[in-house]
């Protein structure tokens, strides 16, 4: 098992936001959604980060920005904008972080990985 970690800033914020407004029963449907398929994703993800239905995979593209391996796993798959979750080994042994979430890039050539902004690790 590993153990998940979000983030910083970004990605620890908005899975606190989430997971606040979804204990609150203050969340929209949309965010309910992304909360429930994000949370599905970080429970295959720490028992299993290749688990058949995450699809996990290296982005070259973003490994050599980071400095380290960025895995993309998905949330969704066979939808517009199907969301996915960008994520590193780390920062210790035994720990994921979570880096990124972001709708599956249109078009993987001409730079469509630049646009993705990552958070930094804890």
């Amino acid at each position: 098992m590993f153990l998940i970690r979000m983030g910083i800033p970004e990605m620890e914020r908005l899975w606190n936001d989430l997971q606040s407004k979804y204990r609150s029963g203050a969340i929209s449907s949309n965010e309910e959604r992304l909360y429930k398929k994000w949370g599905k994703a970080l429970k295959l993800l720490s028992s299993d980060p290749f688990h058949r239905s995450l699809h996990s995979h290296e982005i070259t593209a973003l490994s050599r920005r980071y400095g380290i391996k960025v895995w993309e796993s998905y949330l969704e798959n066979k939808v517009s904008a199907a969301m996915r979750m960008f994520w590193v080994y780390g920062p210790d042994k035994g720990e994921i972080t979570i880096i990124g979430l972001d709708p599956h890039p249109e078009d993987k050539k001409n730079g469509a990985y630049d646009r993705i902004s990552l958070s930094d690790l804890p």
